[in-house]
């Protein structure tokens, strides 16, 4: 009954799944990255900074996905001509183009929760360090981020979560990831049900682990006030 499963090899059901590993670490990565550069400029005494990542956290959050992942495909790469060092891979440019699409959308989330983390710390701390003489960023750098960062943990788990589910929409750009294996194998067999229900349980097995790690390590570092 799940011979398919073994004779599909072209990508194989692995090899799809590692895609969308890959998809979801570096855009992961990248997302905490830009994420948190959003997050500190957000609460900048930089009034021109301050606007930026508020007009993007408030703009990019209420886009769809798909928009952003087509419009870095047919917009960046096809009108822009941006090829992500990779002007002859076109499977290459996918992939790549398809992780700062991720990126950019999943950073305003992170921004947010790492936002509320950031305002559970008390402020007469942030003060005390600037009558030490520790610069913004050092404040932010030192005493700020670190305890933003573990009161946040369990919310940056569902928003990394949600990226990780959020990976099948670059199946719309072609990436060879899960979600396009899936409606290719749809498209070939007669067996609808049992492949959503291996899918489906495929992403389940991705997901749940990093829910519990994550949910254990929330309680674990969690800032005793």
């Amino acid at each position: 009954m799940f011979d398919f499963l073994f004779d599909y090899d072209d990508p194989s059901l692995l090899g799809a799944f590692w895609v969308t590993v890959q998809l979801a670490i570096f855009s992961g990565i990248g997302s905490l990255v830009w994420g948190t550069i959003l997050a500190a400029m957000r609460v900048s005494p930089v009034p021109l900074m301050r606007g930026f990542a508020s007009a993007y956290v408030n703009f990019v959050r209420n886009i769809p996905l798909t928009v952003i992942i087509v419009f870095t495909s047919l917009g960046l790469a096809d009108i822009f001509g941006m090829t992500m060092g990779a002007p002859d891979d076109f499977e290459a440019q996918g992939f790549r183009l398809a992780i700062l699409g991720l990126v950019g959308y999943t950073a305003a989330f992170v921004c947010e929760a790492l936002r509320s983390g950031i305002n559970t710390v008390p402020v007469g701390q942030a003060e005390a360090a600037r009558a030490l003489g520790l610069s913004f960023s050092q404040v932010l750098r030192l005493i700020v981020l670190p305890q933003a960062f573990r009161s946040v943990i369990g919310p940056l788990a569902n928003v990394l979560i949600a990226l990780t589910k959020n990976t099948t929409v670059a199946a719309t750009i072609g990436v060879a990831e899960a979600a396009l294996l899936m409606k290719e194998m749809i498209e070939n067999e007669a067996q609808t049900l049992l492949i959503g229900a291996v899918f489906a349980f495929g992403f389940v097995v991705l997901t749940l682990p990093t829910g519990l790690f994550l949910g254990w390590l929330s309680t674990r570092l969690a800032v005793k006030r």
